[in-house]
């Protein structure tokens, strides 16, 4: 009898092993191969920012509105959260945002869009029991509200990036004919 128990926990221990050191990283890498993890970094003075996000493809489908629904909160690419890390604090739509890491969630809307910074980082943007979004909304540290514009052409990868505007710095989140610009001010 206590070789068998012996034996049953040696293999509950052998398939947790199996699932944590070769299982799980074939399946992040497989996700990866289809939304691939982009890095974006951006110096403007001495303003540093940076984000990192996966960037699923449009291929064909109906992202906002489908794929993506409306006035549902959205992680913000595929895969991991997006994050966001800024060395100074930020102004956005007249908030603050302290200097640190977030991770961006939004929430699209045919007329405007959510964006939320979190102060929560998450392993995993969707929860495994139904697919809903791992945020909780008593970690938002921000909620900006950002009117989209329409793109003349359409961008095949959701990007994320970075531009000079008069008043301070851009992020612009692009997808499919969607760009929302979310104006960061130097604090």
């Amino acid at each position: 009898m206590k070789k068998i128990i012996i034996w049953v926990f040696g293999s509950l221990i052998a398939l947790v092993l199996l699932m944590m050191f070769v299982i799980w990283p074939i399946m992040k890498n497989n996700t990866k191969k289809h939304s691939p993890e982009q890095n974006i970094s951006y110096t403007q003075g001495d303003l540093e920012l940076h984000t990192n996000f996966s960037s699923p493809g449009k291929k064909g489908r109906i992202i906002f509105g489908d794929l993506v629904p409306y006035n549902k909160v959205w992680r913000t690419g595929a895969n991991e959260p997006t994050t966001f890390t800024t060395n100074k604090d930020l102004i956005i739509e007249g908030k603050e945002l302290a200097k640190g890491t977030y991770t961006i969630w939004t929430i699209p809307g045919e007329t405007s869009w959510q964006v939320i910074f979190n102060s929560k980082l998450h392993d995993w943007g969707v929860k495994f029991t139904d697919q809903s979004p791992s945020r909780d909304s008593k970690d938002d540290v921000l909620v900006a509200t950002i009117s989209p514009s329409k793109s003349l052409t359409v961008a095949e990868n959701f990007t994320i990036s970075f531009t000079e505007a008069g008043e301070g710095s851009l992020m612009i989140l692009a997808w499919d004919t969607i760009v929302v610009p979310v104006l960061l001010q130097e604090k």
